[in-house]
């Protein structure tokens, strides 16, 4: 699974995937805060937009690299640190359309949320399934470095108001998940 920022619809869809954080140095280099896993991703895009006053404007990075902890990246055209600093504090899209294509059986976060969770009526104490129960819907993720986890809120049809943290493990707690049905079935306790 992959992170890629907020929203869920169509390929058209902006995703911002990181922030001109302040200059580095005088001749055009700025820092980036990537919001992608890894944060050299960022650096492989190509096709990025700048959000500034409302409007969608294209950027381009004509070179990067990690600095530290972070990444660096030069503004093509932008040869000095005064027309640099006016970038500063801009959110960096891309369009959804152009993200990488992902193996079978892996998504961006962005897919996941807004998607229904659903479980078998399996409970703690032994008693019998009784048919899959809808838990809610993902509201996003966290990553925890041991694994991603599903924030599941409840909503109109729900077992009941909990919000639950469901590790995302594909194969143990994440039995399948069907984009075009808007369905994650899990193998989950409901903790009634």
């Amino acid at each position: 699974m992959s992170g890629s920022g907020p929203g869920r619809g169509a390929e058209d869809d902006l995703l911002v995937v990181g922030k001109i954080a302040a200059c580095y140095g005088i001749k055009g280099w700025v820092k980036i805060r990537s919001y992608t896993e890894p944060q050299e991703n960022f650096l492989a895009f190509g096709q990025w937009l700048l959000l500034r006053r409302g409007a969608l404007e294209a950027i381009e990075f004509d070179a990067g690299r990690r600095q530290g902890k972070g990444l660096v990246a030069h503004i093509a055209g932008v040869d000095e640190r005064t027309l640099a600093e006016t970038y500063t504090g801009l959110d960096v899209a891309v369009r959804a359309r152009d993200l990488p294509q992902l193996d079978a059986g892996e998504y961006y976060w962005r897919q996941l949320q807004g998607l229904q969770v659903w479980c078998a009526d399996r409970q703690q104490d032994g008693q019998a399934d009784t048919g899959p129960v809808l838990l809610g819907t993902v509201d996003h993720l966290l990553e925890t470095g041991a694994n991603d986890v599903l924030v599941v809120v409840p909503g109109p049809g729900s077992v009941d108001g909990r919000e639950r943290l469901i590790p995302y493990v594909p194969g143990e707690v994440v039995t399948g998940v069907d984009l075009a049905a808007g369905r994650i079935d899990v193998d989950w306790f409901l903790d009634v």
